[in-house]
């Protein structure tokens, strides 16, 4: 930043130094030249008025003038011109009457001096056609580098002082950037708990630290429940497996104990109990990656007709179903959140299940009601957690995986879409209601 600030203040800075440099030369040119002129002018009248033989005066500032006439011999002169040889050559050309020039001199010494020069022809005069000169040394200022040394040095200072002051108030600003930065540095996979010092100013700064305090926040909530469900995924998956081994070693270390044809269906109802296991993290997994599938227009309550009369059920199922309630989706994971939705009603409901579909503000709502004990309160949200049975689901049927409820809502929110249990209007039960956005085709 300061490199950058310096080389275009630099650019900047030059062109402008060598602006002022021009009008200010320019400027002083001009005023030096026009004294001499006004003095020559009032010599040119001293000369027209005056006896041939008077003495020209010189003015309060200009005193070198000559009076020279058409020969070349300098016929009047100032007291300091006074036997000095003519002091230009320059004549006016193409009828005018004034001429401005330069004329250096060189002494013996080596020293130089240049004198600005303005001249008038006089076509009539005592002495008759002449040259008036006036000339002056000129200022100092054009004959040294004065004015380009003294405009180096304030650039300069300038620059050193942008440099320096760029350099302090980008490292201010970059200060709590810094401490963030070592900060982050501190935090481990560990460790998540720690957060950034917030600065009192509300500037982009404190922005970036409250962002930063928010993305570890969540990433600490993500590592956590990630922490939780391999520990939960862990539990789950020994069970099965703990019981599949122990049936094996049984049966390998007495053969004629039991019948192997029960000993073989036992060991497959814990297969398909793990590979149930494995299939719902797989699709969690998949839902938790983001993976996008392909979707399609869907009936919402043609799906769940064709769904209810392939799927193997305990209990009547009444359905209430409104047409033509189309969202857009994947089907195959609509009809898994379904399923998940009827098995889990199925395997609470003590007589019957009632499924409805319909339209409420502009979203298609399907409800799946049973008629069970109902779910406690305060545990509404907790059953849609990752290996969550509760105590009346445990004791009625242990053969869930504990991933149904997480995966509908998984797909629910996949589809935009929302997922929530509440209890029954009236009598006892569970009501869970399925809230999808519209498809572009019903809305119209």
């Amino acid at each position: 930043m300061t490199l950058t600030a310096l080389v275009l203040f630099m650019l900047v800075l030059g062109i402008g130094m060598f602006a002022i440099q021009d009008v200010v030369r320019d400027k002083v040119l001009t005023d030096a030249t026009d004294a001499v002129a006004e003095a020559a002018g009032k010599a040119v009248q001293s000369v027209e008025n005056g006896p041939a033989n008077a003495v020209v005066l010189p003015t309060s500032h200009i005193s070198l003038i000559q009076v020279v006439a058409a020969d070349g011999r300098v016929v009047a002169a100032s007291p300091a011109m006074k036997g000095k040889p003519r002091i230009s050559e320059t004549l006016p050309t193409d009828g005018d009457l004034r001429v401005n020039g330069t004329s250096c001199m060189t002494f013996p010494t080596g020293r130089q001096t240049c004198y600005i020069i303005v001249g008038f022809r006089i076509d009539h005069s005592p002495y008759g056609k002449v040259m008036v000169y006036a000339a002056a040394p000129e200022p100092q200022l054009l004959r040294t580098n004065v004015l380009e040394i003294s405009l180096a040095l304030f650039g300069s200072v300038l620059l050193a002082l942008l440099g320096w002051g760029t350099w302090q108030l980008a490292g201010r600003t970059l200060k709590p950037v810094a401490r963030i930065r070592a900060k982050m540095a501190e935090i481990t996979a560990t460790d998540l708990s720690r957060r950034m010092p917030v600065p009192d100013s509300e500037d982009e700064v404190a922005q970036l630290t409250k962002t930063v305090n928010a993305t570890l926040e969540r990433l600490e909530r993500a590592v956590e429940h990630q922490r939780r469900f391999a520990s939960d995924a862990s539990h789950e998956l020994r069970t099965p497996l703990t019981g599949l081994r122990t049936k094996l070693e049984l049966a390998i270390s007495d053969p004629d104990a039991e019948d192997s044809h029960t000993t073989m269906r036992s060991v497959l109802a814990d297969a398909e109990r793990l590979q149930a296991i494995i299939d719902d993290l797989l699709l969690l997994t998949r839902l938790d990656a983001g993976v996008q599938s392909t979707s399609e227009q869907i009936n919402l309550s043609e799906l769940v007709t064709a769904e209810v009369e392939r799927w193997p059920h305990r209990h009547e199922v009444l359905l209430k179903l409104a047409p033509d309630v189309v969202v857009r989706g994947n089907r195959l994971q609509l009809t898994r959140l379904l399923t998940n939705l009827l098995t889990n009603a199925d395997r609470h409901a003590t007589k019957e299940i009632q499924v409805r579909v319909g339209i409420e503000r502009d979203e298609a709502v399907m409800e799946v009601i049973d008629d069970g004990l109902g779910i406690p309160a305060g545990e509404h949200e907790r059953i849609f957690q990752r290996f969550t049975r509760l105590d009346s689901a445990r004791s009625r049927d242990a053969g869930g995986t504990g991933l149904g409820l997480p995966i509908a809502r998984d797909i629910a929110l996949a589809h935009q879409g929302r997922l929530c249990a509440t209890d029954r209007a009236t009598g006892n039960g569970a009501r869970i209601v399925l809230c999808l956005p519209l498809s572009t085709a019903t809305r119209r």
